[in-house]
């Protein structure tokens, strides 16, 4: 199973708010998902959440984020620009 770190869809339309989730890589954008480890809000500034002890343990497990969720979590100072991104399947 390739386990990713990505973003889930949640809110209204046009008001856009995302949960930080781990999920198999084959299961839908809004759908099953393993672990929820933080949440983002776009509309605000410093409305990322993430908790870290539980990232890095996914982290060590081989989960790789997709590339905006590695982009987020470098500006959160908890990723590493230099871990390669998910590749699309």
């Amino acid at each position: 199973m390739a386990v990713r770190i990505r973003l889930r869809r949640v809110g209204k339309t046009k008001e856009p708010h995302y949960r930080i989730v781990v999920a198999d890589s084959r299961s839908p954008r809004d759908g099953k998902f393993i672990e929820n480890i933080g949440h983002y809000d776009p509309t605000k500034d410093d409305a990322l959440v993430v908790k870290s002890e539980r990232a890095k343990y996914w982290f060590s497990k081989g989960a790789r984020p997709t590339a905006t969720t590695r982009d987020l979590l470098v500006k959160s100072g908890l990723g590493d620009k230099e871990v390669p991104a998910a590749i699309r399947d």
